[in-house]
């Protein structure tokens, strides 16, 4: 075990600890407990807001997987990473303002409170619901995974015992703390990983005696490693530019971010956000897979890719300054999966229970209802990530084109097209879901695309032709809905 590093880690994550239980005691009279915990009061400054989702995407995936998957790829996988650098702008961009203006006048808490008031239709919020649980518990996995992964290649503990100690960690405050804990501590996390980022690599380019010696040895190697088209040249135009729809515009869809865009306080924190978020997603997601990439010089061999972000930093770094960096990807993997948490809990809680099960449920009995849902959701993740797989990306990967496929046309249509109604939204999550399914199981990259790309062209189809076709009689108008 290093234990310098380990002291340095921990005592960041104690910090981001002591934090997020001190959020928790914050009170604001005003709001009703549900909209404090699961949207901190619709109170975020600009900053906060790009950080938090900055810090609520840039995930495992990013941090631990992607890297992972550079290393094997060269720099083709690079070229396909920085489609992220449009989320946040593009996210905020097309949710925008009409989306907080809808949902604070309708009271909305979660992404699916939108789409209830919208469509008027419980088949929505239970399909919707059925499909946030069912795909983050994917994404979910891979957080704890990533957690697990980087405490074990610090300490030298057993990745059991790492996963535990990140697990317990997560869960105590978050369950407690609630949204308002999440967003504090997600604007540490989120400058974290910025600083963090930029000195690891700058001190592998140290390391391997510059980047034209770096580049040279990687041709040495193997000349694919810096072509577009990864190190077996499977990295085809299409498959590179479906992911801009993946990891780029489609991120618009996901019920994760999507709240975010909810819980800002005023328009010049929407602008500010908007300008800081991009930078900050664009700098994180190039410099880490760039880590990724260039640490193939550094330390060859190495089998598990989701290993080689840690074991990178302990080589090139003193040991005191490896354990401060390597808190970027642990604030990234805390941030994203005590988020995720929350989503799912918000949506067992919220848009089940309270909708459909007890709606005069007291406020007593959903604080504790919350909290307890919230803790058990995290036990039968980490259950579920007991025996993980070498990367992780493809857990959150397939989780984040799930989402995708589901919701992307009832949120941007919902909000844009006034003809759009309950029929289309049903039809467009069914058939996103069950295309993207099995397009996923049995042709993974149909016309040599991610199937991302192919669901939701059809999700799209499927909502225009049912909400032209059938036509909803109990559809009110856009004043009455206050869309």
């Amino acid at each position: 075990m290093n234990f310098e590093a380990t002291i340095w880690l921990f005592g960041t994550v104690l910090l981001i600890f002591i934090i997020g239980l001190t959020a928790s005691r914050t009170k604001i009279t005003n709001n009703s407990f549900m909209e404090d915990y699961y949207l901190g009061g619709r109170s975020l400054g600009g900053f906060v807001l790009a950080m938090t989702m900055t810090a609520t995407y840039g995930s495992a995936s990013s941090f631990i997987g992607g890297p992972g998957v550079a290393y094997n790829q060269g720099l083709g996988w690079v070229l396909l990473a920085v489609s992220q650098v449009a989320t946040g702008y593009f996210t905020l961009m097309v949710l925008g303002k009409k989306f907080a203006i809808v949902t604070k006048k309708n009271k909305a808490i979660t992404m699916v409170d939108f789409l209830k008031e919208r469509y008027q239709s419980k088949w929505v919020v239970l399909l919707s619901s059925f499909s946030i649980v069912v795909f983050l518990f994917s994404a979910m996995a891979a957080q704890w995974i990533g957690g697990g992964r980087l405490i074990e290649s610090l300490t030298g503990l057993s990745y059991r015992s790492a996963l535990f100690i990140f697990v317990i960690t997560v869960l105590i405050y978050v369950t407690v703390g609630g949204f308002r804990a999440v967003t504090l501590t997600d604007s540490i996390q989120g400058s974290i990983m910025f600083v963090g980022t930029l000195i690891l690599l700058i001190a592998i380019i140290i390391s391997g005696g510059g980047v034209s010696n770096i580049i040279t040895e990687l041709q040495a190697e193997n000349p694919n490693l810096i072509t577009p088209f990864g190190a077996e040249g499977t990295l085809t135009p299409s498959y590179v530019s479906s992911f801009w729809v993946l990891v780029g515009v489609g991120v618009v869809a996901l019920p994760q971010i999507a709240v975010r865009a909810m819980s800002y306080k005023s328009s010049k924190s929407f602008h500010r956000a908007l300008i800081i978020g991009t930078i900050v997603v664009g700098v994180i997601m190039l410099c880490m897979h760039l880590i990724g990439v260039f640490s193939r010089v550094i330390i060859p061999g190495v089998e598990v890719g989701d290993r080689v972000m840690p074991l990178v930093a302990l080589e090139v770094l003193p040991p005191w300054l490896a354990g401060v960096v390597l808190a970027a990807p642990l604030a990234a993997i805390m941030s994203t999966v005590d988020s995720l948490l929350l989503l799912v809990s918000s949506t067992i809680v919220k848009d089940i229970y309270i909708n459909y099960i007890n709606p005069d449920a007291t406020r007593k009995k959903i604080q504790l209802i919350s909290m307890g849902i919230t803790g058990l959701l995290g036990v039968i993740v980490f259950l579920m990530a007991v025996n993980p797989p070498d990367l992780i990306i493809w857990l959150n990967l397939f989780a984040i084109g799930g989402l995708e496929s589901a919701f992307l046309w009832s949120i941007v249509m919902g909000l844009y097209w006034k003809k759009g109604n309950k029929y289309g939204a049903i039809a467009s999550m069914i058939v996103g879901i069950s295309s993207y399914i099995l397009f996923q199981s049995f042709y993974p990259q149909p016309l040599g695309m991610h199937a991302v790309v192919t669901s939701i062209i059809l999700s799209l189809i499927a909502y225009v032709t049912f909400s032209l076709w059938k036509k909803d009689p109990a559809l009110r108008s856009e004043g009455s809905l206050r869309v």
